[in-house]
């Protein structure tokens, strides 16, 4: 059913779709198109017909900029309003040592749990997860 859902708003949703993309990272409008078609799992390809002319409204906006190499990006208004609405993580300020520690406790606590509920998963990666404890452990002796 969902796919018959992500038709009935795409046209609206396709500016945010376009919007939270651009946020990760830039992006021409094939590449635009073609994240969405992977994200819908095939179920919805936008036309260009649909994307450059929101991608157009976006540059007159002033939310997006159009690069020397053809991409896309997020300008600072759009930056700001989008972290205004979602939070620092569409932001593109730089994260504080703070935000870094809070990120960090909150995947170290989703592993613990991991640990508990399903320890193969993390088996593979035991090596992995040595090295960073590792790496973690010399900068306290600095």
């Amino acid at each position: 059913m969902w796919p018959f859902r992500w038709m009935m708003h795409r046209k609206r949703g396709l500016r945010m779709a376009i919007v939270t993309m651009l946020a990760s990272s830039p992006k021409n409008g094939v590449e635009l198109m073609d994240e969405i078609e992977r994200m819908t799992q095939g179920w919805w390809r936008p036309s260009p017909g649909s994307v450059y002319p929101v991608l157009e409204q976006l540059t007159k906006d002033g939310m997006v900029k159009k690069r020397d190499d053809g991409r896309y990006e997020l300008t600072d208004k759009a930056s700001d309003e989008l972290e205004g609405s979602f939070g620092h993580a569409f932001g593109r300020r730089e994260r504080s040592v703070d935000e870094m520690f809070d990120e960090v406790s909150g995947m170290v606590s989703y592993m613990e749990e991991l640990v508990k509920s399903d320890p193969a998963k993390l088996r593979e990666h035991r090596e992995q997860l040595q090295a960073l404890a590792d790496r973690l452990s010399s900068m306290l002796k600095e």
